[in-house]
């Protein structure tokens, strides 16, 4: 299953998610975690020290690679080159599973050991100073979105994905490709905004949003999220001993993390796991080539000159049992 974490800037949208990667890691479930974010702290997050997290290889600078790999020998991509972020795989398509070796992995994925067991950890990379003012970071997330295009994920299998910030995560199609998207929300005006706009934006798409409260300290903070969100308001999690020692570099074993915050892990995890059996693949395809269409019409026909639209293989829906080709 793919999951998305979205919110504000500080909401704790990271520190969320980590929680949730080592959660799901004392499961033994396989989980590939992916760092969107333009604030690269995903890795520190994990317990990867700043030397560590910095050698963390870049997503976007390996974009040629993942094409060249992805697009296989599907005829109708002539190369590489025209493949943008939003490209969908076709018959002769090299799909990603969650549990396999392959060249992607090799270049941009990293085994990060936490104490409930191992996961793998991909990043985008940061936003440099040679991309000031000549490049936009969602040329970086492309690579993201390409991989999640081309993902064949199954039951107990996971993609944990940080997300950017606020609504960024509009400015492609990438917000339709997950299974569950989690909003971590404080209890302020400015923490349920980015809610009111995501659930607009999302409304058209099928996507299944749950709000995570945070940073709540009591009735008062809880009866304003019930108030401002209702029903999607999934769990709260308030002050946590554990993650103010993991944010000092020295986290204890997780399973000494407090019970309320336990719990609202296994219900984030129950959460996900119902929309597994609500999965609808064809729909899934069909938004992936609407973007894709999008997005070719809007610059990718210019950029590349060619008719991306010839890249839809109009039979092909991308299935948990599709064969990867060779």
């Amino acid at each position: 299953m793919k999951i998305a974490f979205v919110g504000k800037g500080g909401s704790g949208k990271t520190t969320l998610s980590s929680l949730f990667i080592r959660h799901l890691a004392t499961t033994g479930s396989p989980v590939i975690a992916v760092d969107a974010d333009i604030n690269q702290h995903l890795g520190a997050a994990l317990g990867l020290d700043e030397a560590q997290a910095a050698a963390l290889p870049a997503m976007g600078a390996r974009l040629p690679l993942i094409k060249d790999y992805l697009r296989g020998s599907n005829p109708r991509i002539a190369s590489s080159e025209t493949m943008i972020k939003t490209t969908p795989p076709g018959a002769g398509s090299r799909l990603l599973r969650v549990c396999e070796d392959n060249p992607v992995y090799d270049a941009c994925a990293r085994p990060v050991e936490l104490d409930g067991g191992a996961v793998r950890l991909m990043a985008t990379g940061p936003f440099t100073e040679s991309d000031l003012g000549v490049a936009c970071y969602h040329s970086k997330v492309g690579a993201v979105e390409l991989c999640l295009n081309h993902l064949v994920d199954g039951r107990e299998e996971f993609v944990v994905v940080d997300m950017t910030a606020g609504s960024d995560s509009f400015a492609s199609g990438m917000f339709t490709r997950f299974d569950m998207t989690f909003l971590v929300a404080e209890p302020t005006r400015k923490g349920v905004s980015v809610y009111r706009q995501y659930k607009e934006y999302a409304r058209d798409f099928g996507v299944c949003l749950k709000v995570i409260g945070n940073k709540v300290q009591g009735q008062d903070d809880l009866d304003f999220l019930r108030e401002e969100v209702g029903d999607d308001l999934l769990v709260t999690v308030g002050h946590s001993d554990w993650v103010r020692a993991m944010e000092k570099g020295r986290p204890p074993r997780f399973e000494l993390l407090e019970s309320p915050n336990r719990e609202a892990l296994g219900a984030m995890r129950a959460a996900a796991d119902a929309t597994y059996e609500r999965r609808d693949w064809e729909r899934y395809t069909q938004q992936m080539v609407h973007f894709h269409r999008k997005n070719a019409a809007s610059w990718g026909n210019a950029k590349t000159g060619a008719d991306l639209a010839d890249q839809v293989d109009p039979v092909f829906v991308l299935r948990e049992l599709t064969e990867v080709s060779a």
